[in-house]
């Protein structure tokens, strides 16, 4: 741009030179002022231009910058949505525990309980489950008894299961899962909290009723001698007669086809009756339960309470086919420094349930028992727990040797 206006001038005053002496100095000294003035406007925009220039390529290059940052951040967030997706939950569980039975030597026992739950996410509508948890193939227990040395423990597959909810207020869920029927106050009357059923279940709840149902196996293997499968269905509602007063009642029908098979773990029945045929030990009687349970929860000085009763019956068995529990709990553990204090009286006749489902500690596990059970817990932190549980009562009762049975447990525990 320079080198074009210094050709300019030039030309101009050449041609200045050569024409009449018409033009005067002054004319002359008048145009060379605007040709500088035309010069130093013509640098200034040409700076002004190099600026412009090199912004635009500092532009672009933050532009380009920018789009990098933002497609990791996309990527970022991807990821974080993902691991949102995806939580781990479980607890863990130590247990100093005291047994004394007639007509066997005491025992005494450290145990530990372990167990981690993966839930997976991978639409709005499903959920996918993993659970391990520590014991060996009891279907009914994950304790693991401390000792033996130091040796390593068993770990096990506890949950493996999807769950879809795309139905409004339904949930169906296939695979090994947990127990999906109601039970008032975690009754073990039935069913073991441990207890994993394994096949498919369908459950509904609207804003007062509620429906459960499940298919499950004894065993899905038609090689299997116990190629079976049991079903149940159950219906209930919440009631709420006070601001602070409720009232849940259900009802229901399980069919578990046993009569004739061998036992199904173990080689015992655990409190059932059991006949010879053919040589072979089987279960005398199919379990076909009628049960219901009721409870009321209301509060009592400030202090939540409930009183609850669970009731069932077989229809198949001839005699000792009944069982129930009524109790009664003060106060709720949940949050720190929260705390609650339960009793409840059992009685459980041997042929009133399959035994190899019902509560395990209770008189030493399986029916044919009857007591008195004692609890209380204290939340030293919100997921930070001690207790302690009392068991005095009565086993075999029905077709044993009806021996007196005390069991202590003293428990510590952590849910994450």
């Amino acid at each position: 741009m320079k080198k074009i206006l210094a050709v300019a001038v030039s030309g101009a005053l050449l041609a200045s030179a050569g024409a009449s002496a018409a033009v005067s100095d002054s004319d002359l000294a008048e145009l060379k002022a605007q040709m500088a003035a035309m010069a130093s406007r013509l640098s200034t925009l040409e700076a002004e231009n190099n600026q412009l220039r090199e912004l635009s390529n500092t532009t672009v290059t933050e532009l380009e910058v920018t789009k990098e940052d933002l497609a990791s951040v996309k990527q970022k967030e991807s990821k974080v949505s993902w691991a949102e997706t995806v939580k781990w939950k479980g607890d863990f569980r130590y247990r100093y525990e005291d047994i004394q039975q007639d007509n066997k030597d005491d025992r005494d026992r450290n145990r530990i309980r372990a167990r981690a739950h993966l839930v997976a996410k991978p639409s709005t509508t499903t959920e996918v489950g993993l659970g391990l948890a520590t014991g060996g193939d009891d279907p009914v227990s994950t304790n693991q008894t401390l000792g033996g040395g130091g040796s390593t423990k068993d770990i096990k597959l506890d949950l493996a299961y999807f769950t879809w909810t795309g139905l409004e207020n339904t949930a169906l869920t296939a695979g090994k899962f947990k127990n999906p029927f109601y039970t008032e106050q975690k009754s073990g009357l039935i069913w073991d909290g441990d207890f994993r059923p394994e096949g498919a279940a369908l459950q509904w709840a609207g804003d007062m009723f509620f429906a459960n149902a499940s298919y499950s196996y004894i065993d899905s293997d038609s090689n299997s001698d116990n190629d079976e499968a049991y079903w149940g269905a159950q219906v209930g509602a919440n009631f709420k007669l006070f601001d602070n007063m409720k009232l849940t009642a259900a009802a229901g029908y399980l069919d578990i086809p046993t009569k004739g098979l061998a036992a199904i773990y173990d080689g015992d029945f655990f409190g059932n009756s059991s006949v010879i045929e053919n040589g072979v030990e089987v279960y005398e009687y199919d379990y076909n339960l009628y049960h219901g349970s009721l409870g009321l929860s209301f509060e009592l000085f400030d202090m939540p309470m409930s009183v609850y009763g669970d009731f069932v019956q077989n229809d198949d068995a001839d005699d000792y086919d009944t069982g129930y529990i009524a109790g009664i709990k003060l106060g709720k553990a949940k949050k720190k420094g929260s705390w609650q204090v339960a009793y409840q009286y059992e009685q459980l006749e041997a042929n009133a349930v399959l035994g190899l489902t019902t509560d395990s500690d209770f008189m030493g596990g399986g029916t044919d028992g009857e007591g008195s059970k004692l609890g209380a817990k204290y939340m030293l932190d919100d997921h930070w727990y001690v207790g302690a549980t009392y068991f005095d009562g009565d086993t075999g009762v029905d077709l044993g040797g009806d021996n007196s049975y005390q069991r202590l447990q003293v428990d510590t525990g952590f849910k994450y």
